[in-house]
């Protein structure tokens, strides 16, 4: 496969085209494990957990979206790389998908879609709901003024009542995720005002323990919308493994 070899973290990193879109793949030192965690957007962004999971053993990986905005398209791109790893790489064919921010986004309306190919969730100050953000609708602060909204009409060919008439946000999925009792680490800050806890993540936190299903959550208090992870990753990398 032709591709092009860079140093990441002090990692091997393969650069490549899959259906015409920018991929990377990261290998561990020495043996892989065979797990695979796939950051949904922003890749490089906050990677401590990416590293941790490399010195594990596993393989990271990240496909280029069209939009940040978890649409079908993208989501039935990275199904189709899932299963290209899996046969090119003998990697898992279910992965570990890390979201951050509008990753998260598009991590829930993949896990939605595709319950079967994943193994474990990791949400960190996710957007759930698009009348929070980027709209700003309620305690947070609108996405870039009108650039937000001009992102979403791109992505979604929404007008302004279409929009007020959606039903498909990633709130409305949570239980999907439920009903597949997919493990999900959800980290936020409650001082976001970009993603606002109480309008995004809190409604999944609260279905999940209300049916005692596997969550490890951590907010973190003053915390704005950046930095995103924990200083100490091992916890997270732990409960990720446990379900890999």
């Amino acid at each position: 496969m032709e591709h092009t070899v860079s140093d990441w973290l002090g990692f091997e990193r393969w650069g490549f085209r899959f259906e015409e879109r920018d991929a990377l793949l990261v290998f561990p030192h020495g043996e892989k494990n065979g797990h695979v965690a796939v950051k949904m957007e922003y890749f490089g962004a906050f990677p401590n957990l990416e590293e941790e999971l490399l010195r594990r053993g596993w393989c990271i990986a990240y496909l280029s979206n069209i939009n940040r905005w978890g649409t079908d398209a993208d989501s039935d791109a990275k199904a189709r790389f899932l299963s290209f790893l899996q046969s090119e790489f003998g990697l898992d064919g279910r992965a570990a998908l890390v979201g951050m921010s509008c990753g998260g986004l598009c991590s829930v309306n993949f896990a939605a879609k595709y319950p079967a190919l994943v193994s474990v969730l990791y949400l960190d100050a996710p957007v759930m709901n698009l009348y929070s953000c980027p709209m700003g609708f309620g305690e947070g602060d609108p996405l870039g003024g009108e650039r937000g909204w001009e992102e979403l009409v791109d992505a979604y060919g929404f007008t302004r009542a279409s929009f007020l008439l959606y039903r498909e946000h990633p709130v409305d999925k949570i239980g999907i995720l439920a009903e597949h009792k997919i493990p999900v680490a959800l980290i936020y800050g409650d001082a976001d005002r970009v993603v606002p806890y109480p309008e995004n993540g809190a409604p999944l936190e609260a279905l999940y323990r209300s049916f005692s299903l596997p969550l490890f959550c951590v907010g973190k208090p003053g915390c704005g919308h950046h930095p995103h992870g924990l200083e100490d990753p091992t916890p997270l990398a732990d409960f990720i493994e446990k379900y890999a």
